[in-house]
């Protein structure tokens, strides 16, 4: 089955090597990494890199970026050569950031939002090229949001997630959460994320994926279970068997706020639930997310104004908040499973969504 989209690796060229940044993406432990933000570093039992040293990319992880596109490509390294060897290569087009009048509708935004998330395109290169740290302060998850709309690299769902979040926050009509998905196929795990709306209502999505109907979807959901079933059943039309739904609280519209999103509120197994349970847990977690909008959550969140002396939390440090937040997530079955990981073959890589 031919895989959707493409043109990661020759719009990523637009930006040749160069800087003297370090970059690494030492494989880690699976529950370390989703701590860390970094639940797909294995996309499919296939490594994924992400560039730590900034734009523009050095040269070591640019190098690496073309040895990695050999090895995970069906071309294999002719692609790279191809692109790598173009005396000529067209000039990518840089999409426009989305500007609205005070008067258009909020439906119509949404529309263009995906729309230049879209244009960005997925990224196919096998490398990350903004690194994404959940533990990070919204104000500083929105500041590479911005490089991101500066850079108009191709991204992966992750990075669409923080760019629909910060190419929202003027909606503030809008309630924003994000949706993770865990899904099997053909012996190897995979994960999905995109951020969940809410407007007068009704539910949908935004982000980005290899699969069209894995990305945008419109908000007409009258539930939060009708928008996840629907995905659900775009999954299976993949021949991808959904394992596990993660769903966070709704974000601040504060660009400035310090504190971090909740990524994980409600856990759900569906190994371990019926069907009924499965929709009723969904409604249960839309339910604590409008009675958090309803009691406005306590005093205002810090900003950078209030709260000068806040820098962004490094790697390995856990905040109070996201210590209280642990607590309150509803986990539907006891520990973990380890998840295989078994080699990839070439249906893998066609297939990952």
């Amino acid at each position: 089955m031919p895989m959707p989209g493409g043109g990661g690796a020759a719009a990523a060229a637009r930006h040749p090597p160069s800087g003297e940044a370090a970059a690494a993406a030492a494989p880690r432990d699976e529950e370390q990494q989703e701590e860390e933000g970094e639940e797909d570093l294995r996309d499919g039992g296939v490594p994924f890199f992400v560039n730590r040293g900034g734009l523009p990319v050095d040269e070591p992880t640019w190098e690496r970026m073309w040895r990695h596109v050999g090895r995970i490509h069906p071309e294999g390294e002719r692609v790279a050569q191809r692109i790598r060897g173009a005396a000529d290569l067209p000039k990518i087009p840089i999409p426009s950031v989305p500007a609205f009048q005070p008067s258009t509708p909020i439906p119509e935004r949404l529309e263009a939002v995906q729309r230049y998330i879209r244009e960005l395109q997925y990224n196919h290169t096998g490398t990350q090229f903004f690194e994404i740290k959940k533990s990070r302060p919204l104000t500083g998850l929105m500041d590479l949001a911005k490089e991101m709309t500066k850079e108009a690299l191709p991204i992966k769902c992750l990075e669409a997630v923080i760019l629909g979040i910060y190419l929202t926050n003027n909606m503030t009509t809008l309630d924003r959460f994000p949706i993770s998905f865990k899904t099997h196929f053909s012996g190897n795990y995979f994960r999905h994320i995109v951020l969940g709306v809410n407007f007068g209502g009704r539910y949908g999505a935004l982000g980005i994926s290899r699969r069209e109907e894995l990305m945008y979807k419109a908000p007409v959901f009258r539930t939060l279970s009708e928008l996840i079933f629907d995905f659900e059943e775009a999954y299976r039309r993949c021949w991808h068997t959904l394992k596990k739904v993660k769903l966070g609280h709704c974000v601040s519209h504060d660009p400035h706020s310090v504190e971090q999103i909740e990524w994980k509120h409600s856990i759900l197994d569906l190994d371990k639930l019926t069907r009924e349970d499965f929709r009723k847990e969904l409604e249960r977690h839309a339910r604590d997310m409008r009675l958090k909008i309803g009691k406005g959550t306590g005093p205002p969140s810090p900003t950078k104004d209030r709260k000068k002396d806040v820098s962004s939390p490094q790697r390995g440090q856990a905040s109070p908040h996201r210590r209280n937040s642990r607590g309150d997530r509803r986990p539907s079955g006891e520990k973990k499973p380890a998840d295989s990981k078994a080699m990839p073959d070439l249906n893998g890589y066609q297939i990952r969504v």
